[in-house]
């Protein structure tokens, strides 16, 4: 005798439980995600020195600000990696006023498009110097996300964050709420992706 299949109303009240406990779940991480988000630098501050500097492009005024640490001699050289392909460094200084630092000892990355492409590139680059740490530049709602997969491609490197405030104007609350939503949700996606991918430990 087969046993009864449980009913629609059962079905449906497991569901909505199992919906409701995920999105207390999501809903508290989220909170912990934004009271672990690192306070911004103010413009001018120095960073803690390291081997080189690599900025992550965006918004915030990042490239001014890791160009300024360069001149200030925070690291030796200045990787800003996802340029866009159509923009050359000459632009690019004469946009970002470079001097004699920007025009020695700063390279310039136009093959990233994401975040992970940004740590892979990252990793090439400090290996092609044999650079033991960095100065990471990137906006405080996406430093997290950038210091994961930095790490999980440069594991033996020292990496110091400089969160830089991101530019919101006059952006409505929900605009940004959304918006940190969104960099939430990117940040668990890639916190899965590297746990189901992390090298198997031997037995």
């Amino acid at each position: 005798m087969t046993k009864d299949r449980p009913s629609h109303a059962r079905r449906t009240y497991w569901l909505l439980r199992s919906a409701a406990v995920a999105l207390v779940l999501y809903a508290g991480g989220f909170a912990a995600f934004l009271l672990a988000l690192p306070t911004p630098i103010e413009a001018g501050m120095p960073a803690e020195p390291a081997d080189a500097i690599v900025v992550l492009t965006g918004e915030g005024g990042r490239l001014r600000l890791a160009i300024a640490l360069l001149e200030h001699g925070m690291g030796q050289r200045l990787f800003i990696t996802g340029v866009n392909p159509a923009t050359t460094k000459t632009e690019l200084r004469t946009l970002l006023d470079g001097g004699p630092a920007y025009d020695c000892c700063a390279d310039l990355d136009f093959n990233a498009s994401n975040t992970i492409e940004n740590a892979r590139e990252t990793a090439q680059w400090s290996a092609l110097y044999g650079y033991d740490s960095l100065v990471v530049v990137t906006g405080t709602y996406h430093m997290p996300r950038a210091l994961l997969e930095f790490s999980a491609q440069m594991p033996q490197l020292r990496l110091v964050p400089y969160p830089v405030t991101p530019e919101q104007g006059n952006d409505p609350f929900s605009r940004r709420f959304l918006r940190l939503n969104s960099e939430y949700a990117k940040y668990l996606a890639s916190r899965v992706r590297l746990y189901m991918t992390r090298p198997a430990v031997p037995s």
